[in-house]
């Protein structure tokens, strides 16, 4: 799939997570089953126009994993499980937390990410960005300090990527603030010009 990726998009430098080059960005989590929760997700219909997000997955939380992931992950902080699943082909903005966020692959997906320390002026231009294929199945830890957003699909079908966060994360402000990329909790957002 990375070779069938690099030949259709050659103006996009491909990586794996599976590269050293991702470990700047985050790291792959070898010692977390994945196939329960892979099992439950994939009864979620793709089949939607652009993405969804959903916080907090009551399916997901359910399982024994999310106890993995709030003890072993997050240091027995409280933690929410989620989904982010849809069709996505660009990267049209960038968000990041306070924290570190865990994705599994539901299925192969494409992470675009970069590097908070490279945002100048609430600006970053997208050569920055590098491009990771995720096979499905893999977990991953993206720090904070990475730059991300939503993942891309690699087949016409769709993706799906788990998302653990810090409960809370990414659900409305309560308060108005003048820092205007502050955008929900524990997420800042800067968007592409055009978007």
């Amino acid at each position: 799939m990375l070779d069938r990726l690099r030949k259709l998009n050659q103006n996009i430098d491909f990586y794996s997570v599976l590269d050293d080059d991702f470990d700047k960005f985050g790291r792959v989590i070898k010692n977390i089953d994945s196939d329960e929760i892979i099992k439950v997700a994939e009864k979620q219909d793709l089949n939607i126009e652009g993405s969804c997000y959903v916080a907090s997955e009551p399916l997901f939380e359910q399982l024994n994993i999310a106890k993995i992931i709030k003890n072993e992950v997050f240091g027995e902080m409280p933690t929410q499980v989620g989904y982010c699943y849809g069709h996505n082909n660009f990267l049209n903005a960038t968000e990041w937390h306070t924290s570190s966020e865990l994705n599994i692959a539901i299925t192969d997906l494409v992470l675009i990410l970069g590097s908070l320390s490279d945002i100048k002026d609430n600006k970053i231009d997208s050569s920055f960005f590098k491009a990771f294929f995720v096979p499905k199945g893999t977990v991953i830890e993206v720090y904070a300090t990475s730059l991300h957003f939503c993942p891309c699909e690699t087949n016409s079908s769709g993706f799906g990527c788990v998302v653990a966060l810090p409960k809370g994360t990414n659900t409305p402000l309560e308060n108005e603030y003048d820092n205007k990329i502050l955008f929900r909790k524990n997420k800042w957002l800067l968007s592409h010009v055009d978007n």
